[in-house]
């Protein structure tokens, strides 16, 4: 069994904060495998424009990976599909389809 404290200021019924709870943790992991997966916590680009475009590429790619996970019902991490598409472009393509 495991336990979590939350504090809130408002009050909450137990389904609500539920769903509060998942919907921030939906938001941590992708800052996690943003930064995990695409190091971008340490990407030294100043230029505000190009941050945001990065950031909307890394998301598609995420997506993508996704998408080809659930289609395929596979069980093979992200950071795999993502070092085997570097290793060879044509597995970029199985993404696209």
């Amino acid at each position: 069994m495991e336990w979590h404290y939350y504090i809130s200021s408002r009050k909450l019924t137990a389904k609500e904060l539920l769903h509060h709870a998942r919907a921030q943790w939906l938001v941590e992991s992708m800052h996690w495998l943003l930064d995990v997966h695409f190091g971008e916590d340490f990407c030294p680009v100043e230029d505000r424009n190009v941050q945001q475009n990065l950031n909307i590429l890394r998301k598609i790619v995420i997506t993508c990976i996704k998408l080809l996970k659930g289609k395929n019902e596979s069980k093979r991490p992200v950071s795999k599909i993502i070092f085997d598409c570097l290793l060879d472009s044509q597995n970029i393509f199985c993404l696209l389809k």
